[in-house]
Formats: C-alpha cells, structure tokens, sequence
C-alpha cells in the first residue's frame, strides 16, 4: 500500500516552520474545536462544550467541543471498526506515516509551541524542548514498525514446530495529562500505530488544544479514519468508565496521578485489559560529599524546574550530604532567585505559571506546613499578586522529618532540602516512599554510582544529569508509580500481544531420545 499524504485542512496546512509566535491569536483560530471522530470533526451529541482557560492570565483562550457518553460509544465504535484493517497495513507503511508525521510537527514546532504555552503555560523554549522531544517518539517508532519479529524453533522432542508471532492488542484508550500535552501523546500513539493498533485518546480537559492540533496533523499525512479519535471531555468519568467496561476495549494506557490509576485499574480488571500505568512520583535528588557542586546545581534546577516542577520526574526531595549542604543551599538559592516568572511567550521569561489555582493553593499548603515544622525559606515562597497562577522559585532548607512535601507530590517550583551524614542510611531514605518512579544522584565515584544504581528503587535513575527522558529509552516506574513501560524497543511491547501456534511436521518423526539404560 503506498504512503499517500492528503491535503491538509486549513487547521493544519496555514501552520509552517515559518509561523510567527507573536501571531498567538491566528493559532487559536486554526485549531480544530470539535471531537475528532471516524476521520471527521464533529460538535459534541449535546451541544457541550470545554472554556480552556490561559493559565497565564485566567481568561478564556476558546472554547471546545465536550464529549458525552453517546460520542465516546461512536469513538470506540470507529476505533473497532478500522482495528483489523489497520492491524493487517503493512509495517512499512505504518512507519512511513509516523516518519512523514515527525518532519511535519518539526516544520511546525513553532506552532505547536505556541499552543502548548498558551494552554499550559510553560515558557516558549521548553514548549519547543517538548515538541522536539514528542516528536522524536515517531521518529523512533517509524523506525520500530518494521522490528516486531517472532521466533520459529524445534520442540526438544523434536515433534512440533514452535512459531512465536507477535501482533496488535487491539483497541487501545489512551488517557492523558495537561502538563505534557503533546509529548504525553505522542509517546502513547507512535508505537500504537507502529504496533497496528487503533485508538481512542482522551487529552486532559485543560490542555486539549494541542491534541486536537495532533489530530489535525496525523489526518493530514494519512492516518485512515477511525485509527485514531481524539474526544475531550469534561465529564471523564462519566465517558470513559463505558468505554473501559466495553469487551472490544483491549488496552488502557493513563498517565496521570497514582490515586486515579488506582481507580482505573480496578475499573479495567472486569475486562482483564491490557494495562499500562505512569502514575505519581517523589523523586529524590542526593548530593553526595564529592559530588561536582556546580554540577550539581546546573542539575537540581533542570530536575526541579523544568515545567515550573509540574513533572512526575521532578526532583521532590533533595538530599544532601551535611558537609557540603549550605553550600549547595546558597548555591541554589541564587540559581532559583535569578529566574524570570511571566508569560510564556514574553522574551526572557523563564519560569511560568502554573496549571491553575487549585495547584498553586496545594504547592502554598505545602510550604506552609514545612515552615512550620522548621524548615527555612532561603528564597520565594510566595505567590504573586495579579492575574495568573504564579508562585516564586522556592529553596526551603533544613526541612525537617514529617513535612507533608517529603511525602507528596509538589507539583510545583519548592526544592526542599535535608540532610545525612551516611549513605546507607541517604538510599533507605530516598526508598522510603511508595513512589518509585525517578531518581538522581550526583557523586564522582564510580563505586558509588554502582551502589547508588543498584540500590534505589525507581525505575529510572539519572546519575550525574538531571533530565533522564528520552524517547530510546525505557519510561515508567515501580510500585506505586504504575507499570508498563514508554519508550524505547519496550514502549512496543506494550500494545502486542504474543501468540504461539505448534505445527505438526507433515510426515511424523521417528527420533526417540536415549534413555538412561540406552547409554
């Protein structure tokens, strides 16, 4: 089957590596604003529709179709329907899709730039990190497509023929968060359609712009209708839990927090589904006493501060050795103080809002409670007056045991630091935590970067670098922080099943094994 690349619709073809980011509006009014439904853009069943807000600045930026249980049924009824067709499109083809799909949001990393800032807030160079990194996902699975092989062997006895063949799950329900809105995705849906498998993706109610773009751009290179259906949604529970108790349903992915997964997975038990799961996470960040101070720093605040803090990978807890721990302190203190809060699109800003003023209540909640406990505010600590859901880069120092943010998510701009004096008792305190997603470490000795990485129970680990994603390798956590794994040659074993078929020769071996007594 040859690549055919469709005209695009106005929404996608007016987007080009040109496009002005200073033109934000003419963005917004080329975004698709209905469900994305069998390959056609349609209002919701009810007339429902979504106002997404400008975390920057609290006011409307437009308004989206609200999908109802009735457009949820008719997105799963189109994802069953193409699902044995596209399971049977060649490999190759599949591939070539998601290659044309990657140059194409690259030309147009600007565009999509814009709309992630403006939907989610974050500044426009880290928007650009993200569409740079969203894309390299079908990069990698363009080139993973044609790399799903099986096995074929002889039975010990020699008898059967043993062929292992590996093919789509089925029908997948993607459900994904506003603080990555494109990247979230495309790590779901590029080894999905690398895999054969159709979908139904539910973007989160506050960033659904970037999605619906998405799905403007995938049907532009031809994606067959009915592959993928893009439905937000402000009554998710309502929409989605049909979809999970539906038989033809076979897999649901989610990203978000633990305790929701964990309703999610009770939902999808009564189905047996396929399930994978990037949940919570409390990431330490341990500074040993050899560590490259500066270094290190330059590292905190990428672990920190990428995405304002709202990142399951976000360094969480910092711990760090006493000797070199008020250096480290000050130290950071200045790096977090030098940032620039504003809007995202304004030049130089660095630092912006968060995702809205339930998030900016926890994070103040949780500051509070440390310093009460003990803990000193060597800078931040505030919110800021006027529009917007702003809060200061924070450094909290000697934050005592017990403080409710060494126990919980942050989600926000606040590196709070403790100390130790011994690295045993450094690893049982990064461990201690239901999370188990990211961790990092600073240390110059290869003996300890052994130990460290051997002993901290998280499913990825950064040593000496404090952003540890990347497309070729494997995402996701242990314990409570879910699993199933994205990214890398694992991210596509999650939407294959294996199967196995014995085949019997046509004419019958006579071969026997010796026995014992025979030799």
């Amino acid at each position: 089957m040859p690549l055919h690349v469709t005209n695009a619709p106005a929404s996608a073809s007016a987007r080009t590596g040109s496009f002005d980011v200073n033109d934000w509006k003419s963005a917004l009014h080329t975004v698709p604003t209905g469900l994305y439904i069998d390959g056609s853009w349609r209002e919701s069943s009810d007339g429902s529709s979504i106002a997404v807000e400008n975390p920057a600045t609290g006011e409307t930026l437009t308004e989206i179709a609200s999908a109802t249980t009735e457009d949820g049924a008719a997105a799963l009824d189109a994802a069953v329907a193409a699902s044995d067709g596209w399971a049977h499109t060649p490999p190759r083809y599949r591939g070539e899709l998601l290659r044309r799909a990657f140059e194409v949001l690259t030309e147009r990393a600007d565009y999509f730039a814009t709309l992630i800032t403006l939907e989610m807030g974050k500044p426009l160079a880290q928007a650009r990190a993200e569409v740079a990194y969203g894309a390299e996902f079908f990069r990698w699975y363009s080139e993973e497509s044609v790399r799903m092989d099986g096995r074929w062997a002889i039975s010990p006895d020699g008898r059967t023929r043993l062929l292992t063949m590996r093919q789509p799950v089925g029908p997948t329900l993607m459900i994904t968060p506003w603080n990555f809105p494109l990247a979230m995705g495309t790590r779901k849906i590029g080894p999905a359609i690398a895999a054969g498998c159709t979908m139904v993706v539910k973007p989160a109610s506050q960033t659904p712009l970037t999605m619906l773009a998405l799905a403007a751009l995938l049907a532009e290179v031809g994606v067959p209708a009915g592959v993928l259906n893009v439905i937000p949604t402000k009554t998710s529970g309502k929409v989605m839990t049909p979809l999970i108790t539906d038989p033809r349903l076979r897999k649901l992915t989610f990203t978000g927090s633990t305790p929701v997964g964990k309703d999610l997975i009770r939902q999808s038990a009564d189905q047996v589904l396929r399930v994978s799961m990037e949940l919570g996470g409390n990431a330490p960040f341990l500074v040993f006493e050899d560590a490259d101070l500066d270094a290190a720093v330059e590292g905190a605040m990428l672990a920190k501060m990428r995405n304002m803090g709202e990142a399951c990978t976000a360094a969480n807890r910092f711990l760090v050795h006493q000797s070199v721990a008020a250096q480290f302190a000050q130290l950071l203190s200045e790096k977090m103080s030098s940032e620039i809060l504003g809007q995202g699109l304004d030049d130089g800003v660095t630092v912006g809002p968060l995702i809205d003023d339930k998030q900016r209540s926890k994070v103040a909640e949780l500051v509070t409670d440390a310093t009460d406990r003990g803990a000193e505010i060597t800078t931040g600590g505030q919110r800021l007056d006027g529009p917007g859901y702003f809060y200061t880069p924070t450094v909290l120092n000697n934050v005592q045991p017990g403080s409710a943010l060494l126990r919980e998510e942050i989600f926000g701009p606040v590196a709070p630091i403790a100390t130790f004096t011994d690295d045993d008792a450094a690893i049982t305190r990064a461990n201690d935590t239901e999370y188990g997603l990211a961790a990092y470490a600073y240390t110059s000795s290869n003996a300890r970067t052994v130990k460290v990485a051997e002993s901290l129970d998280f499913g990825m680990i950064g040593i000496n670098q404090g952003i540890i994603s990347n497309a070729a390798a494997p995402f996701g956590g242990m314990k409570h922080s879910g699993f199933g794994r994205e990214g890398g040659v694992e991210g596509i074993d999650e939407y294959l099943e294996t199967k196995y078929v014995g085949i019997n020769p046509t004419e019958t071996s006579t071969y026997r094994v010796p026995s014992r007594d025979a030799r």
